[in-house]
């Protein structure tokens, strides 16, 4: 390391400056990421921090800027999802890491409950985090509510229902993923085609029902759809209830990869193969669908992406900037299932 003007002392702004060759308020400006600092100012400056080793105090930083550097992971299910889904601990791990990479730190919090939405809607109201990621949002959670009337930054994880045109998203073409995939099926040949919907109440759960009726068309029967909460069980008992009522049904395409396997569990019980009988296919691509027996053919979502452009939004809102939504595609990926 070269030799620093600090004499052996923890080394201050000043000492970055110096180093720098820039003033003090251009060091302070590129640390609290302020616009007016040119790119070779800029460098310099970052240059200087790594010679002389320099650390932020973050509490100091805290205190000059009003903020808490900090950012909340906010799942609004019960906690036993948090470990039962393997999409939020993808997301949080993805959050957890473009975090890190900006200088921030990630609290997860939990509001599944009445006691639960309380206690976090008085943490964020007391300005421990600067923004919220808000994950799995219900239509009438009273989650929303909370972070819209307390001017809460929030950007959610899927179209916050209700809430479109005051809480920016980032999602996955819900309808047009859907209807790529129900499009496929019919490619294979299927005619029999039904559905596991997600709660109707979640952005999953109505507008990929939407995309794959609108791809069906005439195909499309109600007598084929039935709604489960994204969990394996769910899958396996909608399943049962459509064999119960359609013994004919050829396909069928489950709006979460969980709920696919449940739907090969049930499948087996009837002693129908798959996909010879009946073809399987899901939704997320999570690192499930690969595994399972026959590996299923899904909707891969581009989960590093939803986290890293969550989290870039996230700094917008919170520096005041543009609020806008981001749609990104999801991609039919083919396996032995359907």
């Amino acid at each position: 390391m070269a030799p620093t003007p600090n004499g052996g002392r923890k080394p201050t702004i000043r000492d970055v400056a110096t180093v720098a060759g820039v003033s003090h308020g251009t060091v302070s400006r590129v640390l609290n990421g302020g616009k007016w600092v040119s790119p070779e100012a800029r460098e310099a400056v970052e240059r200087a921090i790594a010679t002389t080793g320099y650390t932020v105090n973050r509490h100091a930083q805290a205190l000059a800027t009003g903020r808490a550097n900090s950012i909340a992971f906010l799942l609004t299910e019960p906690q036993h999802l948090l470990f039962a889904d393997p999409t939020f601990s993808i997301l949080l791990r993805g959050a957890a890491e473009s975090a890190a990479a900006r200088g921030a730190t990630l609290v997860l919090l939990v509001a599944g409950t009445d006691a639960e939405r309380a206690n976090v809607a008085e943490y964020v109201r007391a300005g421990h985090v600067d923004g919220v990621l808000l994950i799995s949002s219900h239509e009438a959670d009273p989650m929303l509510e909370t972070l819209v009337s307390g001017n809460i930054p929030t950007v959610a994880c899927g179209i916050p229902l209700g809430f479109r045109g005051e809480i920016p998203h980032v999602s996955v073409d819900e309808a047009g993923s859907a209807r790529t995939m129900a499009k496929h099926l019919v490619r294979q040949g299927h005619k029999r085609i039904a559905m596991i919907t997600g709660p109707h109440d979640t952005p999953g759960g109505r507008y990929r029902l939407e995309g794959f009726a609108d791809a069906l068309g005439e195909l499309f029967s109600e007598d084929l759809v039935e709604e489960g909460d994204y969990s394996e069980d769910s899958g396996a008992r909608a399943m049962e209830r459509i064999l119960a009522r359609s013994s004919d049904v050829d396909a069928v395409f489950a709006a979460s990869d969980l709920m696919a396997a449940g739907a090969l569990t049930a499948l087996r019980r009837a002693g129908l193969r798959v996909p010879e009988d009946v073809a399987v296919a899901g939704f997320d691509d999570s690192g499930l669908a690969e595994r399972l027996e026959p590996p299923l053919t899904t909707m891969r979502q581009p989960w590093e992406q939803i986290s890293e452009e969550m989290v870039t939004l996230l700094q917008q809102v919170v520096g005041g900037g543009m609020r806008k939504s981001i749609t990104l595609p999801a991609e039919l990926v083919v396996r032995a299932s359907a």
